[in-house]
Order: C-alpha cells, then structure tokens, then sequence
C-alpha cells in the first residue's frame, strides 16, 4: 500500500486537500472525535467516531489498529487539538487536525451524512453558560447581590477555557444523556479500523 501522502500531509489539513486526497488513498483515517450524538447529527462519510473523552483509554488500540495517517475531527478544531496532544502521548505517529473542523467541511459545500439534528457540543456551552450568566446577574441585580458572583465565575470560567484552549463545561456536558443518545461502539470501531478489508475513511457516501 502506497503511503507516500502520508509524508507530505501538513499537520493541519484543509477541507478541499481532504477530500481531494482520501477517496484515492483508502490508509487516510479520519477520526471523528465529538459527541455521539453529534456524529449522529452530522459527520464526514466514511469517518470514524471515538469521543474525546473516551480517547485516552482506547489510544493503544486505536494505534496498534491504524496504519496510515490519521485526520483528526471536531466542530472547529479545538478537540481535535486535544485529541492529537492524547494520541501524540500515546506514540501515534501520523496525526493531522482538519483545518476548521467540520464547520470549513461544510461551508466548503462538501458531502456530508445527516441525521437526528442537536446542538453541537460548541453551541450547547454557549447556550448554557450565557443562560446561567443571564440568570445569576439578573438574580443579583434585583434580588440577592451574591448571586452576581456567579455570573462573574462563568465568565472566568470562559476566560480561562480561551487561554487554556480547553473547556471543562463541554467535558461535562459530553456525559449528559443528551449527547450519549446516540450509541458509540469504540471496540467496533478498532475491530474496523484492524481489517484491511475494511473501507475505511473514504469520502464517498457510506
């Protein structure tokens, strides 16, 4: 099998160079590394979904099983940032990050798969930091002065997720029954990516 893309793939891989490469290249993995229930939602065809927090646990295998290079996935890019540092620790070699994540995948009018629509993890901790923080200042303007405290905790909180390039409230939320609706099968996902006869990531519609 030819792997000689692999050598010259950047770490950062934009959408048309993707989906130019992989339907000619079946070792490229692309590895989708949000929310089942995300995937569910929306997902490149022919990627594969392992959460970010289920990552670390799994990274022996998920090396042992790929070959090839592997494309790391999100909403914007920033857990796939995170997936890269988890799988580098684990001696993955090969690893890319999709350049804007699957939001440039689709302003890019590139396929993609649909499913049961819901929040993606980047909108949810929007909607539930700006409510508590809507919530609590109000609290704290007409009711109890204290309660203003909280509003200020989320925006040091939002402060502190920009500089670190992390966010526990979407580790949080990934766990909630909203986004574990969908079933994830990381074991199967392995066995997958193990088989040569397996397709793989290419693009083309599953």
């Amino acid at each position: 099998m030819n792997h000689t893309p692999a050598l010259t793939l950047p770490l950062s891989v934009g959408p048309t160079e993707l989906a130019e490469l992989t339907p000619h290249h079946i070792d490229v993995t692309v590895l989708d590394v949000r929310t089942p229930a995300e995937f569910e939602s929306v997902h490149i065809p022919g990627s594969y979904n392992v959460p970010l927090d289920l990552l670390s646990e799994h990274a022996v295998d998920l090396g042992a099983a790929v070959g090839g290079p592997v494309v790391l996935v999100c909403r914007s890019g920033v857990r796939a940032r995170q997936a890269e540092a988890v799988l580098r620790a684990a001696d993955l070699p090969r690893l890319h990050v999709l350049d804007g994540g699957l939001a440039a995948w689709e302003a890019a009018a590139l396929p993609v798969n649909r499913g049961q629509q819901r929040w993606g993890m980047e909108r949810q901790v929007r909607g539930v930091a700006g409510g508590v923080a809507l919530v609590s200042a109000l609290a704290g303007l007409f009711y109890w002065r204290p309660f203003g405290a909280i509003a200020a905790g989320i925006g040091g909180g939002l402060f502190a997720s920009a500089v670190t390039d992390s966010c526990t409230m979407a580790k949080v939320l990934a766990k909630l029954p909203y986004n574990r609706a969908a079933a994830c099968d990381v074991g199967a996902v392995v066995q997958a990516l193990g088989r040569s006869t397996a397709p793989s990531s290419a693009l083309a519609a599953d």
